[in-house]
């Protein structure tokens, strides 16, 4: 190894490797582009598409393969066209075991979980998902959601997508503006003489503001519930 020049200009842009490599980083970039490309497709359209986790393992090993092929001359390109192959095979292999076997896909790729069902929090799913009620309201605001009570369901799909099945008509719920936000709080609709609690979400009946504690969660806090205003009219 030649001796270490502190800002070396040469060694900063081309590194260790001569001129001509440019030229082979050519052939070496376009043939694990095309190998990259040609094993996704053979994966499947989801490739393209948000990732299980095993989908997400097999790209992320085919980058790490191809990487090390195109920037270093001293490794050849058929190691990551083995690496590839048995990826490609692989995941074709678990495709097909899912489609025979509900109980393997639910071990290798996940399962469904519902974070909101009528109205409430499910915090049970959303532990086991490692999912703030922050992430659920912040999801739930951009589809247009202003309060739960709008919520039939949202699931959380395998992939980490969420799915949302709205209540229809809508009913009050707790409002899912942020807490400092107060004049917006005030601009919605109250119901009067229906409380939620701004922890989970349940509904209770109550002439004023409830001093009980909710029997789902054990939060002592209540709002006033919220409804849409296309469910007033």
């Amino acid at each position: 190894m030649s001796d270490f020049k502190l800002f070396d200009g040469m060694r900063m842009l081309l590194g260790d490797v001569p001129w001509s490599f440019l030229a082979e980083g050519v052939i070496r970039v376009s043939f694990i582009y095309a190998l990259l490309v040609g094993s996704m497709r053979l994966m499947g359209k989801r490739m393209g598409q948000q990732l299980s986790r095993n989908e997400m393992a097999a790209m992320v090993s085919l980058a790490a393969a191809g990487g090390v092929a195109v920037l270093a001359p001293d490794r050849g390109l058929l190691p990551p066209l083995v690496v590839a192959s048995i990826l490609v095979v692989g995941q074709r292999l678990i495709a097909r075991a899912t489609m025979r076997n509900s109980r393997f896909e639910q071990l290798s790729q996940g399962d469904i979980g519902i974070m909101v069902a009528d109205g409430c929090l499910q915090f049970n799913d959303m532990a086991e998902a490692v999912l703030s009620p922050e992430r659920v309201f912040a999801k739930l605001r951009s589809q247009g959601i202003t309060n739960l009570g709008q919520v039939k369901r949202l699931y959380m799909e395998a992939n980490g997508s969420f799915t949302l099945v709205e209540q229809n008509p809508p009913q009050p719920g707790l409002t899912l503006a942020p807490d400092w936000d107060q004049d917006y709080i005030r601009q919605q609709p109250h119901v009067p003489g229906t409380f939620a609690c701004t922890k989970c979400g349940h509904l209770t009946h109550a002439d004023q503001l409830p001093a009980t504690t909710c029997p789902r969660c054990q939060n002592r806090k209540w709002s006033p519930a919220v409804i849409t205003q296309t469910a007033t009219q």
